[in-house]
């Protein structure tokens, strides 16, 4: 038998390659002659790196950026193995996890420090950048991750607007002429797994605000800029960006992507499956045991166990997912390529036990599960 195992991350716990390599574990304990392949999966948000950059024999850099608060901290990217593709998590310089409960503010986050992170991989020789767009703390529309490319804000009396969505407002035109040459030389493919669109009752403003800090007041004012914004964008760049699904993910930066860099928007466990080749690891395997932290009725919205089954099915290849919480609407996925569904957690307890344990959990479980299968043999 040979069983591919490509779990995201259990977020909060373990890694994907941790998973993986539990599972891996109980597997063995069950049956030594199981021909195991692992591959760490992402969907574009946190891991994305580590994952494509451990699948494309890639390094990890680290280079110090502003937080979405403008302080400086020591952040991250990958280069794979062709020295050309930088991978980058905008949550990484520009995530909500940087801030501390009091410290959020979209008003004044910036994505400044994800164009940080561009223009380092640009000076390190990068042409082509793979962006997991998701998990920030900011409303600026990429406005920062511009600036810090080279772009000018400036309003009506030529001066420079400050950082953050709070001032989009004030914006009257832009000015390129010092933006970073090197852009336009290069490839940008944004993993972006939402298809809001910048403004309006479904815009980032109304949908995301409210987590990163945003009151009903301040909801209002950063729709009404980023409206704002994203016509001057429209009318510089000749493009329509506003309306366009994704341009309203990660507040906004999804629009910046589009207008800025050129970016294309595709769904993120898409560009993670290429990359890993999963697909041909797929054709030949007997099983697939793939999972993440909770599955539920969302995860068909592009979460890394939807991406793995809808392959796996392609294929006629059985499915197995594996969570720390199996959640409302779950019963769905019986119908879009999933085989069965099971929870890490073997008795009552609190939910820190579960986390702190859940190596010994997951590779528990995987060995009941090949318990199991060999015992349907019979």
């Amino acid at each position: 038998m040979r069983i591919v195992v490509a779990p995201d991350s259990f977020k909060g716990s373990l890694l994907a390659d941790e998973v993986a390599e539990a599972v891996a574990r109980g597997i063995k304990k069950a049956d030594n002659l199981i021909e195991i392949v692992k591959i760490a999966m992402a969907d574009g948000g946190e891991g994305t790196v580590r994952a494509l950059t451990k699948a494309a024999s890639g390094r990890i850099v680290n280079c110090r950026v502003r937080d979405p608060l403008f302080r400086e901290i020591e952040a991250f990217y990958g280069v794979l193995g062709d020295n050309q593709t930088a991978v980058i998590e905008m949550s990484a310089a520009s995530g909500i996890t940087l801030l501390a409960e009091d410290e959020k503010n979209p008003l004044k986050a910036t994505t400044y420090g994800s164009g940080e992170l561009i223009k380092h991989a640009l000076d390190l020789g990068c042409r082509h950048f793979i962006i997991g767009v998701g998990g920030s703390a900011t409303n600026d529309g990429g406005a920062g991750m511009a600036q810090a490319l080279g772009a000018k804000l400036l309003d009506r009396d030529g001066n420079e607007i400050d950082l953050g969505g709070g001032s989009l407002g004030q914006l009257y035109r832009i000015d390129l002429q010092q933006f970073d040459q090197r852009v336009g030389e290069s490839t940008f493919i944004a993993a972006c797994d939402v298809t809001n669109p910048l403004c309006g009752p479904n815009g980032a403003s109304r949908v995301y605000g409210p987590q990163k800090g945003a009151d009903e007041e301040m909801i209002r004012m950063l729709d009404e800029n980023l409206a704002h914004y994203g016509s001057i964008l429209e009318n510089t760049f000749n493009l329509s960006i506003v309306d366009d699904p994704g341009s309203g993910a990660a507040g906004g930066f999804g629009a910046g992507l589009l207008a800025f860099l050129g970016a294309e928007l595709r769904k993120g466990i898409d560009i993670v499956i290429e990359i890993t080749n999963l697909e041909k690891q797929i054709q030949q395997a007997d099983l697939v045991i793939t999972g993440e932290g909770r599955i539920d009725g969302q995860t068909i919205f592009g979460k890394t166990p939807f991406g793995v089954a809808q392959l796996a099915k392609k294929y006629a290849v059985p499915v197995v997912a594996i969570a720390g919480e199996i959640g409302e609407g779950s019963e769905t996925l019986y119908t879009h390529g999933f085989s069965s569904l099971f929870s890490i957690v073997d008795k009552p307890m609190a939910l820190e036990d579960a986390v702190s344990n859940a190596s010994v959990l997951i590779e528990n479980l995987a060995e009941r599960i090949v318990r199991l299968l060999n015992t349907a043999k019979l």
